[in-house]
């Protein structure tokens, strides 16, 4: 394995995770700053206040990219495994 080979497949794979990780991280920090700003402007300062609706926006939006990023993970699965051969030469 050359250095240029690690370096692409280390690519690919930080690539994937933030791939999956981006739409769900997104969706609590908007729905957090949304939910800050509503709590400094009526100074509701109620620590559950912050969790349950990040948790809430997290599992809707799990529950509308799940598909597309099963696709993502299984396409570099099948890579990965395809390629297998090639790896550990």
């Amino acid at each position: 394995m050359t250095l240029t080979f690690v370096s692409g497949f280390a690519y690919r794979a930080i690539k994937t995770a933030l791939l999956v990780a981006l739409p769900l991280l997104s969706a609590g920090l908007v729905v957090g700053v949304l939910v800050s700003i509503f709590q400094a402007v009526t100074s509701i300062q109620d620590m559950s206040l912050t969790f349950i609706p990040k948790i809430i926006a997290v599992m809707l939006t799990l529950l509308f990219v799940l598909p597309w990023i099963m696709g993502i993970l299984i396409s570099f699965t099948t890579e990965v495994f395809t390629n297998f051969p090639v790896y550990i030469r």
